[in-house]
């Protein structure tokens, strides 16, 4: 890539790229942070954002556990072990998500957070638990570089704009559990925000909830399809777009990916930033290495290198 100065001689636009998310520009309010795409135009040429390849690992009772639409769940590894071997095996980052712990109303999985920052030299993300600032600064210290907070900011969105003014919006990322219904009034696009593990449905729009999430301060969004969940079938492809097209931040897609046709597919017809993974390499369909040729192979901008 050309040196910024040079950039900043030609005459198209560019954005500045963001690494975990999205960063604060100049001239926010303090309560509203802003997107660089939409606030913060520089002149040069358009940048090309490597996709990335994320893997999941749910985590219940100290185990990493894998069920269908948040259903039948069964252990399947120890998760400080699945992290490090992802890692080697050239995951952008990784997702840990502590399944039962909002519904359960118990605290996060501290320790596992520490022996994981001990194991992986890549960005992680952590949610479940999560209620109040504190416990963002427990994980963050503990090594974690995000936090992801899903039924606690329904439950209390200023949780959103108060985690981005103490630790910056690239460390805050909206999990949004989403369940196709019938369109009504209070939710028009057809998608019902759904929290507690996907146990409690809230008559929330989804579109609408990442649009106030974005303007409250969060850096990212992980859009989880309930539906799709676990089953191995292919994202959620019309969902996918209604979000990564109405919002200004990245969107990372989950649910579903059975193949690297999917993975592809939520790239391209889908317009994800990031692409969740579970089954398809906990039960080593493919690796990430061969996932990763694939989409190179098909002109997708992947990391090649680790």
């Amino acid at each position: 890539m050309p040196a910024l100065p040079a950039m900043l001689s030609k005459n198209k636009p560019f954005y500045v790229p963001w690494v975990l998310g999205y960063c604060r520009t100049q001239g926010a309010r303090n309560d509203e942070p802003r997107n660089p795409r939409s606030s913060f135009p520089i002149v040069g040429p358009v940048i090309m954002l490597s996709k990335r390849i994320i893997p999941c690992l749910d985590v219940r009772d100290g185990k990493t556990t894998k069920g269908i639409r948040f259903q039948d769940n069964r252990d399947i590894g120890d998760p400080v072990q699945m992290a490090r071997f992802y890692y080697e095996a050239g995951a952008d980052e990784i997702v840990f998500y502590d399944i039962t712990a909002s519904s359960d109303r118990r605290d996060i999985m501290i320790d596992v957070v520490r022996r994981v920052a001990q194991e992986i030299f890549i960005p992680f993300s952590v949610g479940g638990g999560i209620r109040t600032i504190d416990d963002m600064r427990r994980v963050l210290l503990a090594g974690a570089e995000k936090v992801s907070v899903n039924t606690a900011a329904v439950l209390n969105p200023k949780i959103i704009a108060q985690g981005a003014r103490a630790f910056g919006s690239q460390c805050i990322v909206l999990g949004m559990d989403v369940k196709k219904v019938n369109a009504t009034k209070a939710v028009p696009s057809g998608y019902e925000i759904v929290i507690h593990g996907g146990r409690t449905p809230t008559g929330m729009d989804a579109l609408a909830w990442a649009q106030e999430a974005e303007r409250r301060g969060a850096g990212e969004i992980c859009l989880n399809s309930i539906d799709t969940d676990g089953t191995q079938e292919g994202y959620e492809l019309e969902l996918t777009p209604l979000i990564s097209e109405n919002v200004g931040i990245p969107v990372i897609a989950s649910g579903g990916a059975g193949s690297i046709d999917h993975i592809y597919e939520v790239f391209t017809k889908g317009k994800a930033d990031a692409a969740l993974v579970a089954s398809i390499v906990h039960y080593e369909t493919y690796s990430i290495r061969q996932v990763k040729q694939a989409l190179h192979s098909r002109g997708v901008k992947v990391r090649m290198t680790w």
